[in-house]
């Protein structure tokens, strides 16, 4: 069998020689310690140069998607997720920039996959099937075409009830 690490034994006793005349010189000159610190040297080189010789691994897209789909969410996401429920529910802007973003996508997703409506196209029909639940008072929150509040923080953000009630409509529609 030709290939592989069989072609490369001169390169490897070569190599292995040099570490070994190295180490003796560290002995001679500075001790015991001096020569296993070299060799450990050597050794770390030398897997460092292994690795950069190795391929790269290549999964099938399909593999790494799956990966990415049954990967568990860390805990940094869901106290920066949490964070911004706090900061929404605290300052208008907070919300604005935070969380409305997030709640307007659900909303698109669900009138979009259950109702066939675009958000962005036909806002009329979803402030009609989002005030179906009872009130109107929800589209405040999510109309795509209200600017943000620029209030720097001066005004309180989305009360707690009102974005329960959100969640709830947008599980219900």
């Amino acid at each position: 069998m030709t290939g592989g690490w069989r072609d490369s034994r001169p390169e490897l006793a070569i190599a292995a020689i040099a570490v070994l005349a190295l180490c003796g010189t560290a002995f001679a000159f500075a001790g015991a310690g001096a020569a296993v610190l070299t060799l450990a040297g050597a050794a770390v080189a030398a897997l460092a140069v292994i690795r950069g010789l190795a391929p790269p691994d290549d999964f099938p897209p399909s593999y790494e998607e799956a990966l990415e789909e049954h990967r568990p969410a860390s805990i940094t996401g869901f106290w920066r997720r949490r964070s911004g429920v706090e900061a929404a529910t605290q300052t208008m802007t907070g919300y604005d920039f935070e969380l409305r973003g997030t709640l307007q996508h659900l909303l698109a997703a669900r009138l979009a996959e259950r109702h066939g409506i675009s958000l962005r196209d036909d806002p009329a029909a979803a402030r009609r099937l989002l005030a179906e639940g009872g009130t109107d008072r929800l589209w405040f929150w999510l109309d795509p075409a209200r600017p943000a509040v620029a209030d720097q923080g001066r005004s309180a953000g989305i009360p707690p009830r009102t974005l329960a009630a959100i969640i709830d409509r947008l599980e219900r529609l």
